[in-house]
């Protein structure tokens, strides 16, 4: 197949969505189907005759979408248009469009909505549930609703919000993130007023809404749903503090286990959960949520992603692999089941 890796973008994700598009397109290469990196805000400086070549550079294309990173914040600041030049004619001559883009302007439903108003497939979810996951408020909401744990928490408006925490009837500690972020980027734990003060300003310096969730001391685990099936449980243990954007992405932070070390009942548990959060935000094709127990074995789903990281190292392929599925064969599959959505 012609397929466009969509990837960068301009959003605080950028350069992890440069790696996953970078690994996706290598390994579709790698079955045989004519992949090719596309930066969705930089687009490209020329239409070539052949989109699709036989042939094709990944590392150098990757290099490229790289430094133009370095242009980003003064490009935002005189353009107003997401799509880069050519990028939607491109998407449009595609058999597909797998999206590794992250973060805001790529996994919140917007770019979903230009490709099916230009009637352009897609991987993942559709713009609907893309925006829903998305909202961390609304996300809880909806667990809430469905009967999917969840710790307690709030959503913070930046205009009217007051900085004292027993007024929502919450108590220290608490984790502080933007309502609409991803990777982790301007999470804190506060333990006290000035720490909550902080992380308050933290996290609206991202936008005008935040999250406030009750902490949960515990194991942190995540869970990849493809086609409404749950995949084997992977228990994620930072070295130092939580599963931050540092531990995230800086090698040998953590400690990854997968299958996780934790009973058969568990683990059906939490798989449940997962499928049941997967359904209750009409999430398709596929997503990884993310859990929290704490010692009693207690689990709360913290959040959906519905784009998540896609390098051959990511938490999705780990699972893939423990079920014999090869990080080139993932790939693959999380489009086969995309193209269920247009059945």
């Amino acid at each position: 197949m012609n397929i466009v890796v969509l990837a960068g973008g301009n959003s605080t994700e950028r350069e992890v969505s440069i790696v996953s598009g970078q690994g996706v397109c290598g390994a579709l290469r790698e079955r045989n189907h004519r992949a090719v990196l596309l930066d969705a805000y930089f687009g490209r400086e020329k239409l070539d005759e052949d989109l699709f070549p036989a042939e094709y550079d990944i590392e150098k294309e990757a290099a490229w979408m790289k430094a133009k990173s370095q242009e980003l914040e003064e490009t935002m600041k005189s353009r107003k248009e997401f799509f880069g030049p050519y990028v939607l004619d491109i998407c449009k001559a595609a058999d597909i469009v797998f999206l590794a883009l992250h973060g805001a302007n790529g996994e919140d439903g917007k770019v979903q909505s230009v490709l099916d108003l230009m009637g352009i497939p897609y991987t993942g979810s559709g713009h609907l549930s893309s925006a829903m996951a998305m909202d961390k408020g609304i996300t809880k909401m909806v667990f809430e609703a469905a009967g999917v744990p969840t710790p307690k928490g709030i959503t913070l408006d930046k205009k009217t919000c007051t900085s004292k925490l027993s007024d929502y009837g919450m108590d220290f500690p608490v984790i502080v993130k933007p309502c609409c972020g991803g990777s982790s980027v301007g999470v804190c734990i506060a333990r006290n007023q000035k720490e909550y003060e902080m992380a308050l300003a933290e996290a609206f310096s991202y936008e005008n809404e935040a999250v406030v969730e009750q902490f949960i001391q515990g194991r942190e685990f995540s869970v990849a749903v493809v086609d409404g099936k749950a995949y084997p449980v992977i228990e994620i243990a930072p070295l130092e503090g939580f599963y931050d954007y540092k531990n995230k992405y800086q090698e040998g932070s953590c400690v990854e286990t997968c299958p996780a070390d934790i009973s058969v009942n568990l683990t059906k548990e939490m798989q449940m959960y997962a499928e049941q959060g997967y359904k209750a935000l009409h999430l398709e094709a596929y997503a990884r949520l993310d859990f929290i127990m704490d010692d009693e074995g207690n689990m709360y789903c913290l959040e959906a992603n519905t784009l998540p990281g896609m390098t051959p190292t990511s938490l999705i392929p780990q699972e893939a692999k423990v079920i014999g599925m090869s990080y080139p064969r993932l790939c693959e599959k999380l489009i086969e089941v995309s193209f269920n959505k247009y059945r």
